[in-house]
């Protein structure tokens, strides 16, 4: 299921389950031109950071081999968060889609009802009918 995990990894990079997080600063810094004193709060991004070019390159194209070998640099890929504070339920979520997705694929053939359906930004790629498709078992 190794290619299955880096088509995860793939779409957590693209569209990642959690906005961000907003951090106390705990010293003045200046950051293009602008100085955030102490005490301030200031919003990290994990979209900005998963769309680099540094980390990423070519950020916008949907690329699952990005994530074979040793993958992206660590702390470069952060769908749930890093550190002391990463979400403690991330490999189970992994785990959970994973399982999803073998069995999807292995047990039924399914095709979107909609082909042309439309995908609005609300913040997260949503499709505008709920991406309704049929299920049909695969013949044993």
């Amino acid at each position: 299921m190794r290619y299955s995990r880096n088509v995860v990894n793939e779409v957590l990079r693209l569209s990642p389950p959690a906005p961000g997080a907003f951090k106390h600063v705990i010293s003045d810094f200046t950051y293009e031109g602008f100085t955030i004193p102490t005490g301030w709060k200031a919003h990290w991004s994990v979209f900005s950071t998963h769309q680099n070019p540094k980390y990423f390159p070519d950020p916008k194209k949907f690329d699952p081999a990005r994530f074979e070998g040793s993958g992206p640099m660590p702390f470069s890929f952060v769908p749930f968060g890093g550190g002391p504070r990463m979400c403690p339920g991330a490999e189970f979520a992994r785990l959970v889609i994973l399982s999803f997705i073998h069995n999807l694929v292995t047990r039924f053939k399914w095709e979107k009802l909609l082909p042309d359906e439309k995908v609005k930004f609300d913040p997260s790629p949503v499709p505008v009918n709920g991406l309704p498709i049929r299920l049909m078992p695969h013949k044993c």
